[in-house]
This record gives structure tokens, sequence and C-alpha cells, in this order.
């Protein structure tokens, strides 16, 4: 098959292909064979019908179009090799010329951008310094006070933020009580925002036995439709107030941590520790992604938006799995923060596009530095891999390809070649 290309704008082109005579042929007597098999006529069985009778009952054009079907992605893929071209989309395919003894097709393709690599060696990125004070090490201390806390009745005074509340409620809109808004001896804590805004707040200063009608309105972005910003009653009744006794920051506390440290200021100085390996670390993750991102920022890259389209797919995927594994899924997130699709996208949109750039710009590199991945490497990774989520090698690599396993470790060492040539 013969075939031109001309690169347009933003890495787009026309692939134009001229089928070769007997493949457009092979490919006519493929469609009307198909459709024969349906093809009903008097005198023959059906799907028995001789092409030669077949033809007079069978749209000449249908089995033209039928044909194109039949032929465009061997002519695809012929002209992606004749021209080593690198598609990142399906083709946009179009009819260029059209008859029983000739074809020629024209497809639109995306190819992979060029990338122009600017400074990649010798970056400078300041590493900040890293502290840890006493402050916050008396907020980690105070975390693990809150988690030993015991909750215990209070004999006398009144709601505050902080506290559990043992109630009952029942909510009424209209004087109706509405579905959903009731309970009986249900456990709140105030503060929690676990209700709708302003519950909690009102439940402030209640005493033990009180009963009291709370005006409160439903937030607009409510997700049940009826209840949408509208003004309701909730009749509430406090059976228990619990508030929590925290234990005291002594020898004693530490004892009861079950932990293997002396005294408390033991435990206080591997809280710093601790603190410091975890800042170092986040320091050093800050570090190396703005190393990379300057990186990729220097390389220039015309980004078809073909890519970007299905960038954000692929990480709206991902961001719909998130909310599967929290128990939720993206109707109910839309109408609870009152979001769309396209909104979610528009926000991504930025994201996307650096990580395209960035890898882009480390497959660049890569192919410029001549890095290599030996089969010695692949197999670490996969028993890595194995290890990690506890599943056997042969399993890890129905899942995961060679070629998968090979691309990250490439572009993982074109990101160590970064890191090593840092200033």
């Amino acid at each position: 098959m013969k075939s031109t290309w001309t690169l347009n704008e933003n890495s787009t082109g026309d692939l134009i292909v001229e089928v070769n005579k007997e493949a457009w042929a092979t490919a006519q007597e493929k469609a009307l064979e198909n459709l024969t098999k349906d093809l009903e006529v008097k005198g023959f069985r059906k799907g028995q019908v001789p092409a030669n009778v077949a033809k007079k009952h069978i749209n000449g054009q249908q089995v033209l179009l039928d044909a194109v079907n039949e032929v465009a992605n061997d002519a695809f893929v012929a002209g992606m090799v004749e021209h080593t071209l690198e598609p990142v989309a399906q083709p946009q395919l179009d009819i260029n010329a059209m008859t029983e003894t000739d074809l020629t097709l024209k497809f639109l393709v995306t190819i992979k951008p060029e990338v122009t690599l600017g400074d990649y060696k010798g970056i400078t990125v300041e590493a900040e310094d890293i502290t840890v004070t006493e402050e916050e090490v008396m907020e980690t201390l105070t975390a693990m006070q809150e988690q030993n806390a015991e909750l215990v009745l209070k004999e006398d005074g009144t709601v505050v933020d902080g506290d559990t509340v043992i109630m009952d409620f029942e909510g009424f809109k209209d004087g109706v009580a509405f579905e959903g808004g009731q309970g009986e001896n249900y456990e709140l804590v105030i503060g929690s925002n676990s209700f709708i805004p302003g519950f909690e707040d009102a439940m402030i200063g209640l005493a033990v036995g009180e009963e009291k009608d709370l005006d409160i309105t439903f937030p607009d972005t409510y997700h049940v439709e009826d209840l949408k910003g509208q003004p309701v009653v909730f009749k509430v009744k406090v059976h228990e107030i619990k508030e929590k006794q925290l234990p005291e920051l002594n020898d004693d506390f530490v004892e009861l941590l079950d932990e293997e440290f002396e005294n408390l200021e033991a435990l206080k100085a591997s809280i710093k520790e601790d603190l410091e390996e975890s800042k170092k670390q986040a320091e050093e993750d800050r570090v190396n992604e703005l190393l990379i991102t300057t990186v990729a920022d220097n390389a220039t890259i015309e980004v078809p938006e073909t890519m970007v389209e299905e960038e954000l797919n692929q990480m709206f995927q991902e961001f719909e799995q998130r909310l599967a594994q929290q128990g939720m899924n993206f109707e109910l997130y839309s109408q609870i923060l009152g979001q769309s699709e396209e909104d979610i996208k528009g926000q991504m949109k930025e994201d996307a596009m650096m990580r395209i750039r960035t890898r882009l710009t480390l497959e660049k590199i890569a192919e410029v530095e001549e890095l290599k991945i030996e089969e010695t490497e692949i197999e670490e990774e996969y028993a890595k891999i194995s290890e990690m989520y506890g599943m056997e090698v042969e399993q890890i690599k129905q899942i995961a390809s060679e070629d998968a396993i090979s691309y990250d470790i490439l572009l993982r060492k074109a990101i160590e070649l970064i890191q090593e040539a840092r200033a």
C-alpha cells in the first residue's frame, strides 16, 4: 500500500493511504460474503446464495462501505509502519476516493509530540532545613491523650463542644416528619460536623433531660431534593452527656500506652525522632517533585488536546475509584458538592497537562541518555510487586505486562539520572 504523511499543527497530521487493488478486491469479497449470510432469496437456502446472485439483491454501496471497514485497520497500520509514526489516540477516518477498483483513505492522526529538552542536569533546588519544635511534639502527645481518653458521664452542667450526647431526635418540615430524620438513643459527638450545619451548635447549652426544638435550614447542596435549602424543626431530647477525661501526661501515661519507653521523656524523644524522619521524607519528596517539574517545564512540548482529554478521562476514573473505596459513588458526590464531571475535570486539567509533560520529558531523557532495561531488572521488579501485594509472580505477570513494567523502570531510571545530576 502506498501512503503519504503530512504533519499539521499540534502533533496532528494527515495520513493518506492508497489501498492496493488486490487487498481492496479481497475486502469487497469478504464484505459481500458477510452480507450474504443473512440474505434470503427465493430458491436458495439462507446463507447459501451464490455471489453473482447476491450482488443483484445487495446494495453495492453498502458492500463498498463494509469493505472499507474490512481493510481500514490494515491500511492504517501499513501507513504507521512506513512513516514510523507513533499514534497517541484513535485516528479519524475519511474516504478520499472510492470505486469498485480503487480506494484511497485519509486518516487524521494525532501522534506523540516532539520533545525538545531544556536543562535537565545541574538543576538547583534548595532543600529547607528540618526542625521539630516542642509545640509539635506536644501536639502529638495531645493526640495520643485524645486517643486514650475515657468517656465519663457528666453529672452536672450542660453540653459543650467536644461532649458526646445520647439523644432522641425527629425532624419536621412544615409540621410533617420527613424520612430519615429520626433517631433514638443516638450518639453524637458535638463538633464532629456529622450532622447538617447548625444542628450541633444548637445542642450546646442543653442539660440532661432537656427537650428543645431546633430551627435548622438544610444547605442548598443537600443530596435530598425535597430538603435542599428548606427550613425544618428538629425536636430533640437529651438522655446523657458524656465528656472526655484525658489521662495525665506523666510516666503512668507511658505505661498505659504499653510502649517500650522508660518514662515520658523517652517517649517525647521518640516522637521527636519520628517527626524528624517524617519531615525529612516529606522534604525529600517535595524537592524531587519540584526537580522533575522544573525539568518538564524546561522542555518544549506541544501537547495535543487529544492527549489531555485521554489523561483527564484516566484521572477521572481514578477519582471515581477512590470514591468507591470510601463507599461513595460520583452521583452522590456530585449531589452533595454540586459539582459536575466537567467541573472536576476542569480542576484536574493543569495536573493532567503536567503529568503528560513529565512523562514525555522523561521518555525523551531515557532516549537521549540511551537508558536500557535488563531482563534481571524486570524480574526483580515483579518479585518486589509480588512481595508487596502477597501474590504469586505469575499472577502479577497476568496483570502487568513486561512492557508496562519496563516502561516504569525506564522512567524511574530517568528520574534517578536527574536526581544524581542535581546541582
